[in-house]
Order: C-alpha cells, then structure tokens, then sequence
C-alpha cells in the first residue's frame, strides 16, 4: 500500500472525528479530544508514519536486490516484505475498528 492511501485513511478518521465534534458541538456538550496535544492523535500519527517507513524500506530493499546489490540477501529482502505486510494488515485492522466504535457510539442513546 503506498503512502497516499495511507494517508487517505487518516483523513477518513480525521473527517469523521470532526464530524464528531460538530455532533456535539450541536447538541451543546463540548468534545474533550486530545488533538494537537499529544495523546491518542499522535500514537496513531505515528504509527501510519512506522507503517510508511515500513513499506518504503522494504521497496528499498526490493530494488536494490533486482539490482544485484550483493550487500542484499533474498531473505532480507522477504522479511522486509513481511513486516511491511503486517504492518499495513495492522494499521488497516486499527482503522476498521476505529471506525465501528465510532459508529457505535454515534448510534447510542443520550
């Protein structure tokens, strides 16, 4: 997965936790979130930054191996590939998550 859909992700979470704000802000209650101030918002912030770094590395890798780089072994170049995937398995299973507890809280009673 390369950095722009990575970054759409974050900009799906970040639309939808503005859309959060504005519920709220409409109902009179005001939103304590941690946004800007560290917290949550920057965990994940630099998670997806990880998972970039990831992927970019295990590119790297790939590249210099079809280019016949001897420092490169073929199960280096496999493990980079992994982690990559694993990675992005993880950051993607994080947001499916993240977007049904907000849609579960979003349909609670108040």
């Amino acid at each position: 997965m390369s950095a722009p859909a990575i970054q759409a992700a974050l900009q799906q979470m970040q639309s939808l936790a503005n859309q959060a704000s504005a519920t709220q802000a409409g109902r009179g209650q005001q939103l304590a979130t941690s946004v800007g101030q560290g917290g949550f918002a920057d965990a994940l912030q630099s998670s997806i930054q990880k998972i970039d770094q990831l992927k970019k590395k295990s590119d790297a890798s790939v590249k210099a191996f079809q280019a016949g780089d001897p420092d490169v072994a073929l199960n280096d170049v496999m493990v980079d590939m992994q982690k990559a995937s694993i990675g992005f398995q993880m950051g993607v299973q994080v947001r499916s998550r993240l977007v049904t507890a907000y849609k579960d809280i979003m349909n609670m009673q108040v």
